[in-house]
């Protein structure tokens, strides 16, 4: 078991909420914690997903799961459940706090100019000078 990965206690409360796969054919090679503490592992480390360490099993199978498990909502649901859970027992505190001590103006507010009008950057047009035709031009010697 590495650093990061779920404790026995934090596993035997997440498991009960995962869903059961009900799939024939041959057994899957790792185990749902394993591929778990892999996605735990990724999401805490923000590493690719190519550089994940392989005592989770293959990069792929750990973000297929990933993927998957994301596109139908699973992580959504066992969050909520989580959530309940500790809201049951009081260990959340649903009181909200805003800070408004810092303000940040757009990046383009940095710089204003403080008087007068604004001044373009280039210079002004000059008159166009006059045209030189073939009669105006000067004879070549």
């Amino acid at each position: 078991m590495a650093r990061g990965d779920l404790t026995d206690t934090q596993w035997a409360v997440l498991e009960p909420l995962l869903p059961t796969g009900i799939k024939s054919g041959r057994p899957p090679v790792r185990t749902k914690r394993q591929l778990i503490n892999g996605i735990r592992f990724r999401t805490r480390t923000g590493i690719p997903w190519r550089d994940l360490p392989e005592r989770y099993g293959p990069w792929e199978t750990v973000y297929g799961l990933f993927r998957r498990w994301q596109r139908d909502g699973t992580w959504h649901r066992i969050f909520e459940q989580l959530q309940a859970r500790a809201d049951a027992k009081g260990l959340i505190s649903w009181e909200i706090s805003v800070d408004s001590t810092i303000a940040r103006a757009h990046q383009h507010a940095a710089g204003a100019r403080k008087r007068g009008p604004c001044r373009s950057s280039r210079p002004a047009a000059s008159s166009p000078s006059p045209t030189t035709t073939g009669s105006d031009a000067p004879a070549v010697d």
